[in-house]
């Protein structure tokens, strides 16, 4: 192996270097998802509150307080991950229509999310829980 990468000033410079890419992405997500609960007349400072915010989140997209148990499945191997697949995709789905968007919107919050989740926040979309009828998985 070459022996530059084990020079503590090379490993120093590509942490930095992640850490310049990562920490404006999360500060973006933190700010759009401090937007939606916002819109959805929930306190924005839930986002920073671990497990907390996945129950604030289940309340924006009215899903029943057992709701957050389902986030724990992953925890069970192989079943559990794919049962998180699923539970993202449509809990996605409903997060867009929640907030007047298009099925198409959904499959953008799920496929590209770093673009969508932050035009949904900033955008004009504005939440309404009566477009989600009780009961309904999506």
């Amino acid at each position: 192996m070459p022996s530059f990468l084990f020079d503590s000033a090379f490993l120093f410079g590509l942490i930095m270097a992640y850490l310049a890419f990562v920490i404006p992405v999360i500060l973006i997500f933190i700010a759009a998802f401090w937007r939606l609960y916002s819109k959805a007349g929930q306190p924005g400072w839930a986002i920073l509150i671990p497990f907390y915010n996945l129950y604030i989140y289940t309340q924006v997209i009215k899903r029943p307080r057992w709701w957050i148990l389902l986030y724990f499945s992953i925890a069970i191997p192989a079943v559990g991950a794919l049962g998180m697949v699923f539970l993202s995709i449509i809990d996605q789905l409903r997060l867009a229509k929640v907030f007047g968007r298009s099925e198409g919107f959904g499959v953008g919050l799920i496929l590209l999310g770093w673009v969508f989740f932050p035009i949904l926040a900033f955008s004009e979309s504005h939440y309404d829980h009566n477009r989600i009828v009780e009961g309904v998985l999506i």
